[in-house]
């Protein structure tokens, strides 16, 4: 077989494979509208005008637009929390027009996700990945509303990188998947997916003045947010109470630690004077130390390909893990019970 007709051989399955996600896929993801603001109108206000339809006192609404995944087939829905946040209204369109009303059950304390519920049933619900078995340079589909006008636009492209970091105008984010897959406005909250039509990540952000550089929250870290919506219970995540730096080489080489993965529970208080475990936490509670290196949650080692807030994330408060720590030069095993992390971390 010549070369180029083994590089056609390869784009005919690319395409095909594409063609099969949004067949799969499509379906599953929604365009979420919201309004804010649009106070009704007083009739017995002096200022009050019949041709403005809102309050005269600075009541018009504004909209925006997102997207949607359909996580349960009983009209469970996983979003972005920036496309909900301060929302009044939730409008939820399908892919087919039809529309719902929406409720946000509940915000992410983590990161930039919500979880919203419309009253349905039967939907067609996404399939779930394992975004930790992501390989980067893999094929990877978006889908979502880009603009908030093209519904159930199809993009592709590969995974980048993982593990990336960025800040946003609220947060910082953390472990997030890169991807060059176009992602725009109107975008955030749809799913990232994989070869197999599998949601492997949910679209939350674009780095500013670039080209073909988005980012997804792995889909793992939204798992113990969707069995707990699904159980009726309230959105939370597990806490410990540490602050800490992320070690590789560099950190390695420059605070002359013995190690080059892990998590390095601060020395000493920060500038505010706020000491590295928090008083009255769990890490206090199980005997956590300034200085120690948290180097794995079980059998999961803690690297740059799990981070200790997204390893922490898999489980759910209440639950018991053991760190495996560090401390001046001895490898100790410290059970820690998990607490509910404070929503304004």
């Amino acid at each position: 077989m010549s070369a180029t007709a083994g590089k056609q051989q390869v784009t005919i399955d690319e395409s095909s494979a594409i063609i099969n996600v949004a067949a799969k896929a499509g379906p599953a993801v929604v365009r979420i509208t919201t309004e804010t603001g649009g106070a009704a109108i007083d009739p017995n206000n002096p200022s009050f005008d019949p041709n403005n339809p809102f309050d005269p006192n600075g009541t018009t609404p504004t909209e925006g637009i997102g997207s949607g995944l359909i996580f349960d087939s009983n009209g469970w829905i996983l979003t972005n929390r920036h496309v909900v946040t301060g929302s009044d209204k939730l409008t939820v369109e399908l892919k087919d027009g039809t529309t719902y009303t929406g409720t946000v059950y509940g915000i992410d304390t983590l990161t930039d996700l919500a979880i919203v519920k419309i009253d349905a049933t039967g939907l067609t619900a996404a399939t779930i990945g394992d975004s930790d078995a992501l390989k980067v340079g893999e094929l990877v589909v978006a889908i979502g509303s880009p603009l908030g006008t093209f519904s159930n636009t199809v993009t592709s492209g590969i995974v980048s990188a993982t593990g990336r970091q960025i800040t946003t105008d609220n947060s910082q984010l953390d472990n997030l998947i890169q991807t060059d897959a176009a992602i725009n406005p109107g975008n955030s909250g749809g799913p990232l997916l994989d070869a197999t039509g599998a949601v492997i990540g949910i679209n939350t952000a674009i780095a500013r003045d670039s080209t073909g550089i988005g980012f997804s929250i792995p889909i793992n870290i939204a798992k113990p947010l969707m069995e707990q919506a699904k159980a009726g219970k309230q959105l939370a995540r597990p806490y410990i109470g540490v602050r800490y730096t992320p070690i590789d080489k560099q950190v390695a080489k420059t605070e002359s630690l013995p190690v080059d993965q892990g998590a390095w529970v601060s020395p000493k208080a920060d500038s505010t004077g706020k000491p590295a475990i928090t008083p009255g936490s769990p890490a206090e509670a199980a005997g956590i130390k300034p200085g120690d290196i948290i180097v794995a949650i079980g059998d999961t080692k803690i690297d740059t390909e799990h981070p200790l807030n997204a390893v922490l994330a898999q489980n759910a408060p209440g639950d018991k893990i053991d760190l495996k720590v560090l401390r001046d030069g001895k490898t100790l095993t410290i059970s820690v019970t998990l607490g509910t992390r404070p929503a304004d971390l």
